[in-house]
C-alpha cells in the first residue's frame, strides 16, 4: 500500500518512514504545504497522512483544496491539536480520521490499513459497515465499535472492549501492560496499576467461547491469538 506523508518535522518523518516502510509500506513524503498537492498528484497514494501544522500553506487550507478538486484518497490528521474543536473541524474540512501526537505507531499502521480498507471497498461486517480489526471469528465494526463472534455480538464492559481494541490493533503480538493501561484508563489518577490485570482476566473469560485467546506473556504483556 502507498502512503503519502506530509509531515514538517524531520525527525518524525524519518521514524515513521522508516518503520512503515519495514512493514511493507510503499512510503512517499512531503515537508511542504506549498509543493504537499504536488506531491499528493505525483505519488497516486492510497492514503494520506496529514499534519495540520505545515510551513507556507496549513494542512487544513491544503486538505480543502484536494477535495475541491475531487481527490477522494482518505486522508488520517496527524497533529498536536487534540481539542474535540480542532477533531471536528479537521473531520468537516474532510479528513477521514485523527490521530493526536503524540501516538503510538502501531495504532496508526492500524488506522491507516483500516482507511485504506474501507476506500477499497472491503467486505462489510453485520450490519452493512466495514471492520477495521479482526482477528479469526473476531471483528470490531469501524462506525459503532461493537465487536461481533460470527454473527453474534459480544457483551463487553467499556474497559474489556479498549483492552480487546488495543490488542486487536497488533494481533499475534505482545503489548506492554504499561501501555495498556494507558489506553484503558487514560488520564486515571486513582487507579491502581493492577487494575489492568482485572481487566483482562474478564476479558479472557468473554473469549473463552471463541477460538480467540488472551494470552499472557510475563514481562511482556498481553497478546491475541487466533485458533487457541
Amino acid at each position: 500500500m502507498k502512503l503519502l506523508l506530509i509531515e514538517d518535522d524531520p525527525s518524525l518523518q524519518a521514524t515513521l518512514t522508516r518503520t512503515l516502510s519495514r512493514r511493507g509500506w510503499i512510503v512517499s513524503s512531503c515537508t511542504d504545504g506549498a509543493l504537499a498537492l504536488k506531491c499528493w498528484e505525483d505519488a497516486v497514494p492510497d492514503v494520506v497522512a496529514l499534519d495540520l501544522t505545515l510551513p507556507h500553506i496549513d494542512g487544513l487550507k491544503l486538505l480543502t483544496t484536494a477535495r475541491q478538486r475531487g481527490w477522494t484518497t482518505p486522508v488520517l490528521i496527524l497533529t498536536a491539536r487534540g481539542t474535540v474543536g480542532d477533531r471536528v473541524i479537521g473531520l468537516n474540512t474532510g479528513a477521514d480520521d485523527y490521530l493526536a501526537k503524540p501516538f503510538d505507531l502501531d495504532e496508526l499502521e492500524a488506522r491507516l490499513r483500516a482507511l485504506c480498507r474501507r476506500s477499497q471497498g472491503a467486505a462489510p461486517a453485520t450490519g452493512g459497515t466495514s471492520p477495521a480489526l479482526a482477528l479469526g471469528p473476531l471483528r470490531m465494526d469501524a462506525d459503532s465499535g461493537a465487536v461481533y463472534c460470527g454473527d453474534e455480538v459480544l457483551d463487553l464492559a467499556p474497559r474489556e472492549l479498549a483492552l480487546l481494541q488495543a490488542l486487536l490493533a497488533r494481533p499475534g503480538r505482545a503489548v506492554a501492560k504499561e501501555r495498556l493501561f494507558e489506553l484503558v484508563f487514560p488520564g486515571a489518577q486513582d487507579v491502581q496499576y493492577e487494575a489492568i490485570e482485572v481487566v483482562a482476566y474478564r476479558l479472557r473469560k468473554r473469549l473463552a467461547d471463541t477460538s480467540v485467546a488472551l494470552v499472557t506473556l510475563r514481562g511482556l504483556g498481553y497478546l491475541l491469538r487466533a485458533g487457541a
